[in-house]
């Protein structure tokens, strides 16, 4: 009785302080605002959603049964489905999970003002995307581990899980193309990074073979040696970088790396999941957990003001860093920090075939996603602590301020947002870098705001160590999605392919294995290429596709876990997921109407490649311009109608399963269920 009490008071408190820091956040209009009141606000909502929402949805909604055997179990064949540690198993999902959305999204999206991007952030994630990651990953563990489009298929319909099953694999393409640029250009001539990074592979490999052969069961020492080694690694990679021979070795441009990533892509596809893909993930997750941890520590310590306005007039789509209004533009620019559809691929392909108790479902599913909005508001943070002329310098295209530092900083401290040469060189010269204008993709940014953080709590003299060390943290935050994200398309392909001869969909059969990991990578694989050879650094041309396409993505989950839940009965508790679905089906509707109709060249991807083709035609181009101006022009009509293409194959997914959720709900005939049927489990 006493302790039913207590928690009442204890969670009713948490609520109370969570409504406070919500008030400070939406109606502050003074001069700054203490980053202390994002992080009460988030952890208190996160808190409460996870202890009470998430946990509703477990018992109410999906019954999660502990006593059931999931795939792991049944189907253990050492490569793929393998019964894994609970811990090492979140590791790899919030490592294959977190790529470069929660980092560089809301960096992005700061231009906007603090405020929008925040309240995104926190809505977004516990009544959308761990909603999704959760509900997904449940379904597809009843269903032997089956993709997101296979059961699309078999649960919806021929022609809506048709569609979903084309759409979502070229979506997967798109999006692991652009996590390897964001990764190219973030190890582009960075000895430092590119060394630490390649280090984690056989670090992974060895922690791998510890934990199957040499100390079974021994997670512990397993992690303790993977994380001296992997510290061991960055040591290294600082002594690499000063190494004039070695660090030549590990100098290189651009397409030498994407063919490395290539090539790693492939290898992480076919090897045995437990020999480099879990391990390495796992590991890679004390990095990125170790840092964001350390961050708000030190945000806590600081209580850094947050100098960027909570909105700003960019709001009207005349922002510098990105053509677009608010809306519907910051809920596509900021993806994963708030709902993703590539978690869903992750949910439904790598993570339901290493779960080995249906109780870990709300912990991996829901709990991972509410750590990886955790990191978004991280990184918004880290962007707005930054005075908002310095983050304007670093983060608008020189064709927008000017190419000399003198235009810039007149064309930014012209908006209201004043900057200086001399602080933009004395910036610059502090983190090691000889200049940070016009740096765009929001990693720099990240960076710098990041350094500043840790720089003044633990060594101020340590800025370049600390600015090369994020941008090496993001790097292989990116890194370890792009991996993950290639195995859960040689899943999709197999799937796909199963339905024309039933060997070729058995994730076990080696020839199988290797010849749509090859597709897979070769898809994606040409789409960095193209990427990395774009004189605009392809980031520009490729990122609004991928926002687009990835919300898209979430609307496809969101749509079969719909139909899902309301064939099965529990037509009355579907709103939870069909809530998030009518959203998302707006705005993305809304940014693709846009993005191939708006005559602003600064939006529309048609209205773009149209005038730069009329500019190429009258000779107006300089020739170095002209050179690549039908490179660019045939980038952006590509987006246009892979814009296209994906809108209509979302539409017919919804269309179809309104069609058959009718059926159901009025008793007539539809495709019988593919849950598997229950297996008492035999694992401890």
């Amino acid at each position: 009785m006493l302790k039913g009490l207590l928690g009442q008071v204890f969670w009713g408190l948490l609520a109370l302080l969570g409504a406070t820091a919500f008030a400070q956040i939406a109606w502050w209009r003074g001069e700054t605002l203490n980053a202390l009141w994002l992080i009460t606000a988030a952890v208190c909502v996160y808190l409460i959603a996870y202890r009470f929402y998430a946990a509703w949805i477990a018992v109410k909604v999906l019954s999660i049964d502990a006593t059931r055997a999931t795939p792991a179990e049944r189907l253990n064949n050492g490569r793929d489905y393998v019964p894994t540690h609970r811990w090492v198993v979140f590791g790899h999902h919030f490592a294959a999970i977190a790529g470069p959305g929660p980092l560089v999204g809301p960096t992005l999206a700061a231009q906007f003002g603090f405020l929008p991007g925040t309240l995104w952030i926190l809505i977004g994630a516990v009544l959308g995307g761990a909603v999704q990651d959760m509900v997904t990953l449940f379904l597809s563990t009843r269903r032997d581990g089956r993709s997101l489009g296979q059961m699309a298929r078999d649960e919806i319909g021929a022609i809506g899980g048709t569609a979903a099953m084309i759409a979502t694999l070229v979506i997967m393409i798109i999006l692991i193309a652009v996590l390897g640029l964001v990764v190219v250009n973030a190890m582009k001539h960075s000895p430092w990074g590119t060394s630490t990074v390649a280090a984690t592979i056989p670090i992974a490999m060895v922690v791998g073979v510890y934990m199957r052969y040499l100390r079974p069961g021994r997670v512990l020492e397993a992690s303790l040696l993977g994380v001296a080694l992997l510290l061991g690694s960055v040591v290294l990679g600082g002594w690499v970088d000063h190494h004039p021979t070695l660090a030549a070795l590990f100098d290189h441009e651009g397409l030498p790396l994407a063919f490395s990533v290539i090539a790693y892509g492939f290898a992480a596809a076919v090897l045995p999941v437990w020999l480099l893909l879990a391990p390495r993930d796992y590991l890679s997750t004390y990095m990125k957990l170790g840092t964001v941890m350390m961050l708000a520590v030190a945000i806590l310590w600081l209580r850094p003001e947050i100098h960027m306005p909570a909105i700003t007039p960019f709001i009207d789509g005349t922002g510098p860093i990105f053509g677009g209004k608010l809306f519907p533009f910051v809920f596509i620019t900021i993806a994963c920090g708030a709902i993703s559809g590539f978690h869903a691929l992750i949910a439904s392909g790598t993570t339901p075939k290493l779960i080995s108790s249906e109780g870990d479902i709300r912990m991996i599913g829901y709990g991972a996603m509410l750590l990886e909005s955790f990191v978004a508001i991280m990184a918004m943070i880290a962007a707005t602590v930054l005075e908002p002329g310095v983050y304007f310098a670093i983060n608008s295209p020189a064709g927008v301020v000017g190419k000399e530092a003198l235009d810039a900083v007149n064309t930014i401290s012209s908006w209201g947002y004043p900057v200086t040469v001399e602080q933009m060189q004395h910036l610059a010269s502090a983190m090691g870098e000889t200049t940070l204008f016009a740096r765009t993709g929001g990693a720099p940014s990240l960076a710098v705001g990041m350094a500043s953080i840790l720089g003044t709590v633990f060594g101020e003299h340590l800025l370049a160590l600390w600015y090369h060390f994020a941008i090496m943290f993001e790097a292989i935050f990116i890194l370890t999605t792009l991996d993950a994200g290639t195995r859960v398309g040689r899943f999709m392909l197999q799937d796909v392919l199963g339905n024309l001869h039933p060997k070729l969909g058995e994730t076990s059969y080696t020839p199988s294995v290797v010849l749509t990991s090859a597709l897979i990578v070769s898809g994606w694989g040409y789409f960095l290429y193209i990427g990395v050879i774009d004189p605009n650094g392809g980031v520009n041309i490729l990122w609004p596709l991928f926002g687009i396409a990835n919300q898209m993505l979430a609307a496809i989950a969101l749509s079969v876990a719909t139909g899902i839940l309301i064939k099965s009965g529990r037509a009355n508790k579907a709103w939870i997921t069909a809530l998030p679905l009518v959203w998302l089906l707006v705005v993305t509707t809304s940014a693709a109407y846009e993005k191939i109709f708006s005559q602003d060249i600064r939006v529309g991807f048609f209205a773009a490649a149209n005038d730069l083709a009329q500019k190429l035609s009258t000779g107006v181009l300089p020739p170095e311009k002209a050179a690549v101006a039908p490179q660019l022009i045939f980038n952006q009509q590509l987006d246009a109608w892979l814009t296209l293409f994906f809108v209509t194959m979302l539409w017919v997914v919804v269309v179809d399963m309104v069609r058959m959720s009718r059926r159901s709900l009025a008793g007539l005939p539809v495709s019988a269920s593919h849950e598997a049927a229950y297996v008492a489990t035999k694992l401890g």
